[in-house]
């Protein structure tokens, strides 16, 4: 049996790499069925917000990729209630529908898979 991975993305959007490795990853294990979910914290939360324009920044736009991880099977999607309410971004205007989880259930969150991965 495949062993279950969490992507934690806690980057922006425009603030590196970061964030499209962490959707590749989620992508591509979709793709093979591994039992995966992504959690979406601290600036992370910032790739869900809507009306993004990248092209200002010079930037590739993720969402593609972020439409795309329903289609590949992932569909555990998680975002920290902290960190989008200090962002200013209310779950119901996100680009994706994400389950919000406070402190204490990210803990559990985090507790119940095999691997967990940061970027």
């Amino acid at each position: 049996m495949a062993k279950s991975l969490l992507i934690i993305s806690r980057q922006a959007p425009w603030n590196g790499p970061s964030a499209r490795e962490a959707l590749d990853i989620a992508l591509a294990g979709g793709a093979f069925d591994l039992p995966l979910g992504m959690l979406f914290l601290d600036d992370g939360v910032f790739q869900l917000a809507p009306g993004q324009q990248p092209t200002a920044l010079q930037q590739k736009n993720l969402g593609a990729n972020l439409q795309a991880l329903p289609m590949f099977g992932v569909e555990a999607l998680f975002a920290c209630s902290h960190s989008l309410r200090q962002r200013g971004l209310a779950a119901d205007t996100l680009e994706l529908p994400v389950q919000v989880l406070d402190d204490a259930a990210l803990a559990a969150l985090i507790a119940r898979f095999d691997q967990v991965v940061t970027l």
